[in-house]
């Protein structure tokens, strides 16, 4: 039942997906080509609905209908909804947080919760009256991160999918069966959508999809890998998510530090650069998909290991990508640093 309930994820979002590329003009779900985006043609932007109808398949098929997972089924339709008016009347970045929090809210009214933080050094922080507001930040920033990141083609689904598969590995080695199930299901579904999303791409999963499976990863993440009252349990999901996250927390940083609002899009993101250093769209996404491999594994070791070994491998993971960052320009430094030697250059010849 297990293995049909996964293949059917994977057969219903394949079958769905080119039938909404047709449909998706029809509704005005269409993206526009602009100076930040790399596409140059109008594409449809509906392929969320794919995957959120192959999950829900899976979901009743395999039959887990807790409290907990009624949240994320109740509050996964919500944001998949929020994200399909964007995709259709493009509602304002205000009105968008406002559904994310909202369907946020929902999971934790059902008993999804982040109860405590570690303390690297020593023990735990338990949060008490504050394990709400910090589950709610950590639903809505993974929501936005995985928002962000959706910039070429299958990017975004194919970060989702080495995601999907890592929590699923250490769910399953953790004994939570359910969260592993469910997070292969949700791989499932991006894995039918992707041979339609791959460049050049024929639909994109649009605001319904990119926020849906940011939330169910975010949501699974939570309720699977923070339970275990070890230091480094609340890592797990940060280093399984990790490149989105910091992607977006460089992009807030890099916004703040140039006056611009937060939510203004601009073309300072991993892939924007490594786009700039000549690689082809699918190359660059080759690269951050490797990135992102090598990431779910350090996950995967993570729960193998000591605390004082496991947090050396922490502090050597963010060395590496923060220097990687900067050299590429991400932290908006070195593509100036690359202008002014140009330039130079040039003055000289």
């Amino acid at each position: 039942m297990n293995i049909l309930a996964l293949a059917l994820a994977g057969v219903i979002s394949f079958w769905l997906t080119p039938v909404l590329c047709r449909v998706a003009p029809r509704l005005g779900a269409v993206d526009k080509p602009d100076a930040r985006k790399v596409h140059r043609t109008l594409m449809p932007r509906l392929g969320g609905v794919a995957i959120y109808a192959g999950f829900l398949a899976a979901f009743y098929l395999l039959g887990y209908h807790g409290e907990k997972y009624l949240g994320l089924l109740l509050g996964g339709t919500f944001i998949m909804l929020v994200g399909l008016v964007d995709d259709i009347k493009n509602i304002s970045p205000r009105l968008k947080l406002m559904g994310q929090i909202v369907a946020a809210a929902i999971l934790v009214a059902f008993g999804v919760r982040v109860e405590f933080l570690t303390n690297p050094f020593d023990g735990l922080f338990i949060l008490g009256k504050l394990a709400i507001p910090v589950t709610i930040f950590w639903i809505v920033g993974v929501t936005n991160a995985l928002n962000l990141v959706d910039g070429l083609d299958g990017l975004a689904a194919g970060t989702s999918f080495i995601a999907a598969v890592t929590i699923a590995v250490v769910a399953w080695l953790n004994g939570e069966v359910v969260v592993a199930l469910l997070s292969l299901a949700l791989a499932a579904s991006v894995l039918g959508f992707l041979p339609f999303n791959f460049h050049p791409a024929r639909i994109f999963m649009g605001d319904s999809g990119s926020m849906f499976l940011g939330f169910n990863l975010a949501a699974l993440a939570t309720i699977g890998l923070t339970k275990s009252a070890t230091v480094l349990s609340l890592f797990i999901p940060v280093v399984i998510l990790g490149l989105p996250i910091l992607d977006t927390t460089l992009a807030i940083i890099r916004r703040f530090l140039n006056h611009r609002p937060i939510f203004a899009p601009d073309k300072g993101h991993l892939h924007h650069c490594l786009l700039a250093q000549g690689l082809t769209q699918r190359q660059a996404v080759g690269v951050i998909y490797l990135v992102d491999a090598c990431l779910g594994g350090s996950a995967v070791l993570l729960t193998r290991l000591a605390t004082d070994q496991g947090m050396l491998i922490l502090v050597g993971l963010a060395v590496i990508i923060l220097v990687g960052c900067d050299k590429l320009g991400v932290l908006g430094r070195g593509h100036l640093t690359r202008v002014k030697a140009r330039h130079n250059s040039l003055h000289i010849l």
